[in-house]
């Protein structure tokens, strides 16, 4: 494995497990919620130095749960969840109680079963895999890309969201005003994209 690329932000981190990876996943440790939130550690891979960020992301507090947002790439949820002795929320399609979190049901199939998580008190929306910041996802200059197995059918329920904060599976997070139209602009122009995201695609494995 490279090296861990890290990314502190106003709403705690986010880490590149191997910044030269082509899909850049990507796992975040956040506070989010009513009241001041909770620390949540998000579809977490394991990286060098890790542990100590989250502790301090965390302070005293600790963390309240592991999340996996996504069914077929179980990451290193449960490895995480055991030595943070927190709870493993697995696919929280009927949300997670008393956190102040929003599940957003993106896929739900045999093959694919995929939920988001909306913060409304922080206008935060963490996406595990449907749309994408790292370079194989996006097409042109796009900011934030459609999976390419989605494109054609992209899941656009995430367009009704306004978030500042965008966090995804793959690539950096999006902060600022114009996230929300970023993301309504990929879900829109997903289709008639596809020619440029193959270029993408081809570009990003060479």
């Amino acid at each position: 494995m490279g090296r861990p690329r890290f990314e502190e932000h106003d709403l705690g981190l986010s880490w590149l497990a191997d910044r030269g990876e082509l899909m850049q996943r990507a796992s975040h440790c956040v506070r989010l919620g009513d009241g001041g939130g909770k620390v949540w550690v998000i579809d977490p891979v394991d990286a060098p130095g890790v542990d100590e960020r989250i502790a301090t992301v965390a302070g005293g507090e600790g963390v309240a749960g592991v999340l996996q947002l996504l069914d077929r790439h179980e990451r290193d949820c449960g490895a995480f969840a055991e030595r943070l002795g927190a709870p493993l929320h697995r696919l929280p399609f009927t949300g997670i109680e008393g956190s102040g979190l929003e599940p957003v049901k993106v896929l739900d199939r045999r093959f694919w079963r995929e939920v988001a998580i909306h913060s409304p008190a922080d206008r935060a929306l963490i996406v595990p895999e449907a749309v994408g910041t790292a370079r194989y996802f996006r097409a042109g200059d796009e900011a934030v890309g459609v999976h390419p197995m989605l494109r054609a059918l992209p899941p656009r329920r995430l367009a009704e969201l306004e978030p500042m904060h965008l966090l995804t599976g793959h690539g950096t997070g999006i902060h600022g005003p114009a996230t929300a139209a970023a993301l309504a602009d990929a879900l829109a122009a997903s289709r008639r994209r596809i020619p440029l995201a193959i270029v993408s695609m081809v570009r990003a494995r060479g």
